[in-house]
């Protein structure tokens, strides 16, 4: 499996499924959540609408795929990423399920490439540099079946360093 990282937006970004850091109510918000619910159109909401419906809201570290309506991917896949609450509230593992729920689900539906944004690291306060660490070691140990590439989609310069720190041991990293 080959990793990437890339600076921008993940709406812009070409594969078959990218991840959205949802909120548990699964009908947009902020963040990556609210772009990708705007840039993507009505679809994705009414296939969220119809989760909602079957199962209710989303749980912390559960994920969920729907279309990608007006997007470049073939799907989204909506995992809800924990709130940061000191690290005593089994953040870690919740962040870790997110990651491995999403390849699972991608993997589940024909999935070759997946790009994830910064789970929980907006908003919702996870420190990023443990939750690069987390990302990219799971990523890493995930027993791939069919995934060929999972592309590390950072939006601001700050975790984009932060990324290619962890990927190449070095600040020159270039996509």
């Amino acid at each position: 499996m080959k990793i990437e990282l890339i600076h921008g937006d993940i709406t812009t970004v070409e594969c078959d499924a990218i991840v959205n850091a949802a909120n548990s109510s699964l009908l947009g918000g902020g963040g990556v959540d609210g772009a990708i619910h705007r840039k993507g159109g009505s679809d994705i909401l009414e296939e969220c609408r119809m989760i909602r419906a079957r199962q209710g809201k989303c749980h912390t570290g559960e994920a969920v795929i729907t279309t990608a309506g007006n997007l470049p991917a073939k799907h989204v896949i909506h995992t809800v990423g924990p709130v940061w609450n000191g690290g005593n509230k089994n953040e870690e593992d919740n962040l870790k399920s997110c990651y491995l729920n999403s390849l699972v689900l991608a993997e589940k539906n024909g999935c070759k490439s997946i790009a994830f944004p910064g789970i929980s690291t907006g908003i919702y306060k996870f420190p990023k540099e443990l939750a690069a660490d987390i990302a990219i070691s799971t990523v890493r140990a995930f027993p791939v079946k069919q995934i060929e590439k999972v592309i590390f989609v950072c939006f601001d310069p700050e975790s984009f360093g932060i990324y290619q720190k962890r990927l190449t041991g070095n600040d020159e990293y270039e996509r």
